[in-house]
């Protein structure tokens, strides 16, 4: 005979059992990531570090999901995500590209900063940079967890440009920052700011005569095929900020948010290693396959001292110039 004492005691175990399912369930941590390009890319690889260093590292459950090939947009359209807190968690994003939220920002990624790969990876791992992540995270909501980049920029163009003359008056695509432009219109380019998932067309049309970039975006997004001439002026190393949303780490437990900081640093420098390493090669494959045709800037120091000057009135209008002081000296 079934009695209500039995059908009492098996409801209540189902319920026990629903909620610890429903426990299991709500305590694992869903974290989602963007990429503007494929497995292949180094940015992607180092996202997958990170990913793969948190779980190794977090006893808990931690689940990720990464938006590739700018499924989710370009880096506009990320920075405004990380900074509602909404569709993605973390990515790696160009510095100029945060500017609307965070104005001193593209200072870590201006133009003619670096010296040289030694002084560009000394400089990112000294904590040189800490009063730009601090104001990221206080206007922006987003936090800075390690850095990755790499990849040295050089121009691309429908023309070869090999000097100050070919150079002056170039019709020429920057990022959105105002520094990227003053920077180029002070080698006498003609710079202009246009959607990273326009360049390709604007080239094609005629709209520009080329853009800067480094070698891994130019062979992974085919630029080449528009833009097959590079000229090596060296102008910037990238520095590329793997951030989270602060809303997202303000919500992870003490534990997982540890990881994470230690997770990034660690993916920052794996992606450094990884894009400065693939970075001759890619550009050599390029080459070897007749893609794209590579001359040396001729009088590239000329253009380092052109642009001392637009380097050290932005820092001062930031009050950033101890920084870049800083910086230079690192």
């Amino acid at each position: 005979m079934f009695h209500f004492k039995s059908m009492k005691a098996v409801t209540v175990g189902a319920i026990a059992a629903t909620a610890v399912m429903a426990t299991s369930v709500s305590a694992e941590t869903a974290l989602r990531g963007a990429s503007l390009f494929d497995e292949e890319h180094a940015y992607t690889k180092t996202l997958r570090e990170f990913e793969r260093l948190v779980t190794e590292g977090y006893d808990g459950d931690v689940s990720f999901d990464i938006s590739l090939n700018g499924e989710l947009g370009d880096e506009s359209d990320f920075v405004t995500f990380l900074q509602q807190g909404v569709a993605i968690d973390y990515a790696i994003m160009a510095p100029s590209n945060m500017a609307t939220f965070a104005p001193s920002i593209p200072l870590m990624d201006m133009p003619f900063l670096f010296r040289d790969l030694e002084h560009w990876d000394t400089a990112l791992a000294s904590g040189v940079m800490a009063p730009l992540e601090a104001e990221l995270l206080e206007k922006a909501n987003i936090r800075v967890i390690g850095y990755a980049g790499g990849g040295v920029r050089n121009l691309a163009s429908a023309e070869a440009i090999t000097n100050i003359d070919e150079l002056t008056g170039h019709q020429m695509r920057v990022m959105g920052a105002p520094i990227q432009a003053q920077i180029f219109a002070a080698i006498q380019a003609a710079p202009s700011a246009i959607a990273y998932n326009e360049v390709y067309n604007a080239i094609q049309t005629g709209v520009i005569a080329g853009f800067e970039n480094e070698a891994a975006s130019i062979q992974n997004l085919k630029f080449y095929e528009v833009a097959p001439h590079i000229t090596l002026t060296r102008h910037a190393i990238t520095v590329r900020p793997l951030v989270m949303s602060e809303s997202t780490f303000s919500a992870l437990d003490a534990d997982l948010q540890a990881v994470v900081l230690e997770a990034g640093a660690a993916a920052g420098a794996f992606g450094r290693e990884l894009e400065s390493r693939q970075d001759g090669e890619k550009m050599q494959e390029m080459i070897d396959a007749g893609q794209v045709f590579v001359t040396e800037f001729e009088g590239r120091d000329a253009l380092l001292e052109m642009v001392i000057p637009v380097q050290d009135a932005y820092a001062a209008e930031l009050g950033a110039s101890d920084l870049l002081e800083a910086i230079r000296a690192k």
